[in-house]
């Protein structure tokens, strides 16, 4: 029981990482989506932060493109992408976090 006291801890922080890189890659989505300016602050901001994070994706897929009369919405299916292969990244070194402590 004991073990299982020290793992938990290690494996919060990993979530709570994977927590705020979803958070960013999920602005990143609903901002692309909804034609979000990016000269703004934040919506730069959140580009900017999110670049890092999308790099390895980029290419996979076509962006799909819409223009309206004010804005033009784009679907990256690559941030969808991120999202999934992030989220079974940190699965994966959670497990491993609690196989090694526990033998």
């Amino acid at each position: 029981m004991e073990n299982r006291e020290e793992i938990r801890p290690w494996k919060r922080i990993v979530y709570y990482i994977l927590g705020v890189i979803e958070v960013l890659l999920a602005f990143r989505l609903v901002f692309k989506l909804l034609g979000a300016n990016p000269a703004s602050a934040f919506v730069s901001f959140i580009y900017t932060l999110s670049n890092i994070f999308m790099a390895p994706f980029t290419g996979i897929f076509r962006t799909a493109t819409t223009r309206g009369v004010e804005t033009q919405a784009v679907l990256e299916p690559a941030i969808i992408v991120a999202i999934i292969v992030y989220a079974l990244i940190a699965w994966g070194i959670a497990k491993l976090i609690e196989i090694a402590r526990t033998t």
